[in-house]
């Protein structure tokens, strides 16, 4: 009989940046580009902004289910558990050059908490599970800390049984935040928490699938999302809206932008095909928050006029970053820490991300599709021209 001879597989050929590839399969998280939907673990995001806790979302994408009052009730010691800063990351930060950005900060600080971990070495679920509760906890906490230390302030203590968002509004000027404010730091939390496999989410699940540990897959995640390709691209909304200066201005200006083909920042989305629905949520809460705020509520209007201009002129949408640094500026909040904020919001999808990647691991190692020359022959490079 005669040898049967088994083709190899055949590569697919990618698309630039891996444009809808499919990478793997989860059950974190789904995304409809074309009716705009936002989903965690089977719930409409809109719904969990409307209804819901961060905690209970960070229950949800880490447990595949809401949990009950007495499933509750430990998950949240375990976070108020970890509301202490080691001594050690204080002295990191101080040591840091006051130039360092907020997100470098935070990168550095990440790794950093991983050295002292109580559960370092460990690997079973549960231990790896107090890890991802200790770290969003101290990520809050690191950001606030740096944000006092670089304005000459000592850290401020968190308010042990109150909720994160509380606690980072708090723990940067020592104000108690308005129930109102705190909850919009809230909502911002849920909406950010995931967005299936976004560029620092396949880092993370990446460096996790090599079988390194939760903190390195996590500093790998910030790193992604430091390029402001990925991160802070609300802080340029804010600085379109400060340089356009008012709602008159803003039709001719932006114009102008589009006629140039220069692109305007908080509009379009890889995957979205329509209205991102984590922006139809937060519009909401900036024209709540900017009530009473004369500066505020310019700019909110100068926003608005903006996305006419852009609706009117094009078929792209606004994304979540158009609304969301309007609420973060109406909380006082400096644009340099709108992108740590996402990234301690993100923190619980990458860790959701990680976990799931080791339910079933296989080290992520995808093919590259060489295009170079071939056969070339050595030349010493005594006879090279």
């Amino acid at each position: 009989m005669a040898e049967t001879k088994t083709a190899e597989p055949v590569a697919v050929r990618s698309q630039a940046g891996l444009a809808d590839i499919v990478a793997t399969d989860s059950n974190i998280c789904f995304i409809d580009g074309v009716k705009g939907r936002l989903v965690y673990r089977g719930y409409d995001v809109a719904d969990l902004a409307e209804h819901s806790t961060f905690r209970e979302a960070a229950y949800l994408l880490w447990y595949g289910k809401l949990p009950t009052r007495k499933e509750l009730a430990p998950f949240q010691d375990l976070f108020t558990g970890a509301l202490e800063l080691p001594w050690y990351t204080i002295m990191v930060l101080k040591l840091l050059p006051r130039r360092a950005t907020p997100m470098e900060v935070l990168r550095t600080g990440v790794s950093s908490l991983g050295n002292f971990d109580p559960d370092s070495g460990l690997t079973d679920p549960a231990a790896v599970q107090r890890k991802c509760t200790r770290l969003i906890s101290r990520m809050m906490m690191l950001i606030c800390a740096h944000d006092c230390i670089r304005r000459g302030l000592d850290p401020i203590e968190p308010v042990q049984g109150r909720t994160l968002a509380y606690n980072f509004l708090y723990m940067r000027d020592g104000v108690p935040p308005t129930p109102e404010v705190e909850r919009a730091m809230e909502v911002q939390l849920i909406l950010h928490a995931d967005h299936e496999l976004n560029a620092s989410t396949f880092a993370a699940r990446v460096v996790a699938s090599t079988m390194s540990d939760v903190y390195s897959s996590v500093t790998a995640a910030i790193g992604a999302l430091k390029g402001p390709l990925h991160g802070g691209a609300n802080e340029d909304v804010i600085r379109l809206l400060d340089e356009i200066g008012s709602p008159d201005k803003a039709e001719a200006a932006i114009k102008d932008k589009l006629a140039k083909k220069v692109k305007i920042p908080g509009f379009g989305h890889r995957v979205y095909k329509t209205m991102d629905p984590r922006a139809i949520v937060l519009r909401k809460y900036a024209e709540r928050l900017v009530k009473g705020n004369a500066d505020m509520e310019r700019i909110y209007e100068t926003a608005l006029k903006v996305e006419a201009t852009v609706l009117g002129n094009t078929k792209v949408y606004p994304n979540v970053d158009f609304f969301s640094g309007i609420v973060y500026r109406a909380m006082g909040i400096p644009n340099d820490l709108f992108t740590p904020i996402f990234a301690l919001s993100r923190a619980v999808g990458w860790t959701a991300h990680i976990q799931e990647q080791w339910q079933n691991n296989r080290i992520i190692r995808p093919r590259a599709e060489y295009i170079g020359p071939m056969d070339l022959k050595y030349v010493p490079i005594s006879k090279r021209t």
